[in-house]
Protein backbone atom coordinates (compact mmCIF):
# COMPACT_ATOMS: atom_id res chain seq x y z
CA UNK A 1 0.00 0.00 0.00
CA UNK A 2 1.54 3.26 -0.86
CA UNK A 3 2.39 5.56 1.87
CA UNK A 4 1.60 9.37 2.43
CA UNK A 5 4.30 12.09 1.91
CA UNK A 6 4.61 15.08 3.73
CA UNK A 7 5.72 18.28 1.89
CA UNK A 8 7.83 20.40 3.76
CA UNK A 9 6.75 24.60 3.33
CA UNK A 10 10.58 25.38 2.40
CA UNK A 11 13.44 24.53 0.97
CA UNK A 12 16.12 23.76 3.59
CA UNK A 13 19.06 23.63 1.41
CA UNK A 14 18.58 22.85 -2.16
CA UNK A 15 21.20 24.38 -4.43
CA UNK A 16 19.95 27.85 -6.16
CA UNK A 17 20.52 27.78 -9.43
CA UNK A 18 20.54 30.60 -12.04
CA UNK A 19 17.75 30.77 -14.77
CA UNK A 20 19.01 30.10 -17.74
CA UNK A 21 20.28 32.84 -20.09
CA UNK A 22 18.54 31.85 -23.16
CA UNK A 23 15.15 32.44 -21.45
CA UNK A 24 16.52 35.60 -18.74
CA UNK A 25 14.42 38.98 -19.32
CA UNK A 26 15.26 40.58 -16.89
CA UNK A 27 17.44 40.55 -13.61
CA UNK A 28 19.88 37.77 -12.56
CA UNK A 29 16.89 35.35 -10.62
CA UNK A 30 18.01 32.18 -9.04
CA UNK A 31 15.59 29.58 -7.84
CA UNK A 32 15.31 26.32 -5.65
CA UNK A 33 13.17 22.90 -6.57
CA UNK A 34 12.58 20.66 -3.83
CA UNK A 35 10.39 18.26 -6.08
CA UNK A 36 9.15 16.35 -3.17
CA UNK A 37 7.04 13.70 -4.41
CA UNK A 38 7.03 12.15 -8.42
CA UNK A 39 4.18 9.00 -9.56
CA UNK A 40 6.49 5.84 -11.37
CA UNK A 41 6.21 7.44 -14.56
CA UNK A 42 6.89 11.29 -13.62
CA UNK A 43 4.30 12.20 -15.26
CA UNK A 44 2.84 13.87 -11.93
CA UNK A 45 5.46 16.18 -9.49
CA UNK A 46 4.94 18.01 -6.67
CA UNK A 47 6.94 20.07 -4.31
CA UNK A 48 8.24 23.05 -3.72
CA UNK A 49 9.97 26.31 -5.24
CA UNK A 50 11.34 28.96 -4.70
CA UNK A 51 12.60 32.31 -6.73
CA UNK A 52 14.29 35.32 -6.38
CA UNK A 53 13.43 38.74 -8.28
CA UNK A 54 13.88 38.92 -12.21
CA UNK A 55 12.17 37.58 -15.22
CA UNK A 56 12.36 34.80 -17.69
CA UNK A 57 10.57 32.94 -20.51
CA UNK A 58 8.51 30.34 -19.88
CA UNK A 59 6.77 27.49 -22.79
CA UNK A 60 3.97 25.26 -20.56
CA UNK A 61 3.92 21.79 -21.88
CA UNK A 62 2.43 20.42 -18.52
CA UNK A 63 -0.28 21.49 -16.24
CA UNK A 64 1.09 22.62 -12.73
CA UNK A 65 -1.90 24.00 -10.07
CA UNK A 66 0.46 26.35 -7.72
CA UNK A 67 -0.42 27.42 -3.85
CA UNK A 68 1.70 30.96 -3.27
CA UNK A 69 3.20 30.51 0.21
CA UNK A 70 5.06 33.91 -0.05
CA UNK A 71 5.67 36.81 -1.97
CA UNK A 72 4.49 37.96 -5.37
CA UNK A 73 5.07 37.52 -8.47
CA UNK A 74 3.50 38.40 -12.45
CA UNK A 75 2.69 35.87 -14.97
CA UNK A 76 2.29 38.24 -18.35
CA UNK A 77 1.11 36.00 -21.57
CA UNK A 78 2.30 36.15 -25.10
CA UNK A 79 -1.78 37.42 -25.41
CA UNK A 80 -0.60 40.21 -23.19
CA UNK A 81 -3.09 38.94 -20.07
CA UNK A 82 -1.29 39.49 -17.06
CA UNK A 83 -2.34 38.21 -13.50
CA UNK A 84 -0.36 39.43 -10.38
CA UNK A 85 -0.63 36.89 -7.62
CA UNK A 86 0.78 36.97 -3.90
CA UNK A 87 1.07 34.57 -1.09
CA UNK A 88 -2.12 32.79 -0.28
CA UNK A 89 -3.72 32.90 -3.94
CA UNK A 90 -4.30 29.88 -5.40
CA UNK A 91 -3.65 29.31 -9.26
CA UNK A 92 -3.34 26.74 -12.30
CA UNK A 93 -0.89 27.43 -15.25
CA UNK A 94 -2.34 25.36 -18.38
CA UNK A 95 -0.43 23.37 -20.59
CA UNK A 96 0.48 26.05 -24.06
CA UNK A 97 0.76 28.65 -21.51
CA UNK A 98 3.69 30.99 -22.88
CA UNK A 99 4.43 34.39 -21.61
CA UNK A 100 7.19 35.69 -18.93
CA UNK A 101 7.17 34.77 -15.28
CA UNK A 102 8.36 37.49 -13.38
CA UNK A 103 9.06 37.64 -9.51
CA UNK A 104 8.18 41.03 -7.92
CA UNK A 105 9.38 39.81 -4.16
CA UNK A 106 10.95 36.90 -3.54
CA UNK A 107 8.31 34.04 -3.91
CA UNK A 108 8.34 30.72 -2.80
CA UNK A 109 4.88 28.47 -4.37
CA UNK A 110 3.97 24.65 -3.17
CA UNK A 111 3.60 23.12 -6.93
CA UNK A 112 1.77 19.98 -8.46
CA UNK A 113 2.91 19.43 -12.10
CA UNK A 114 1.14 16.69 -14.48
CA UNK A 115 2.63 16.01 -17.85
CA UNK A 116 0.13 14.50 -20.02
Amino acid sequence: MPSIVRLPDRIPHAPRRPVDGDRLVAGTPCQAIDNGYASADQAFQCGIWEGDVGAWRVRYTEHELCHMLAGRIRLTGDDGAVAELAAGDSFVIPAGFQGVWEVLEPARKLYAVYEP
